[in-house]
């Protein structure tokens, strides 16, 4: 990636529709929308990516996921909080810049590991038994 110095600054960053995009506007007219799943599958955090690339867990589940804030980190990235707790990548401007450009490879890669994992977007539903607490305990 290039030098963080020389990357393109977006002039006004927007989350949108309840916090399921998010929104980089460019002085020079360009306007980049990134889906809150996308940012949160695509994290640049050890948890996602691993330590210098070993490691790392696929993410799953996060279909439904919401951005629910945006915190600048220096003048080189932002902090981006997810309502599924996460909130540990650091997304620098180039990086940013990356995840929308390269999008249309990125995604379908994504997809396919799920399949290939027998993963899938939608989170996990947990199925809980109701028992009676005053009924007579079966052996």
């Amino acid at each position: 990636m290039a030098d963080e110095s020389s990357a393109k600054v977006p002039s006004k960053i927007a989350v949108r529709d309840q916090g399921r995009n998010m929104r980089l506007e460019y002085e020079d007219g360009e306007i980049a929308e990134l889906r809150a799943e996308y940012l949160r599958v695509e994290s640049p955090s050890a948890e996602v990516k691993g330590h210098a690339g070993v490691g790392g867990k696929l993410p799953t589940g996060k279909l439904h996921v919401k951005i629910s804030a945006v915190n600048p980190v220096g003048h080189y990235a932002v902090a981006i909080h997810f309502n599924d707790g996460h909130d540990s990548g650091i997304y620098t401007w180039e990086y940013l810049r990356h995840l929308f450009r390269q999008e249309k490879r990125l995604w379908p890669d994504y997809l396919k590991k799920l399949r290939e994992l027998g993963q899938g977007r939608e989170p996990d539903v947990q199925v809980l038994r109701m028992v009676d607490p005053l009924a007579p305990k079966q052996p």
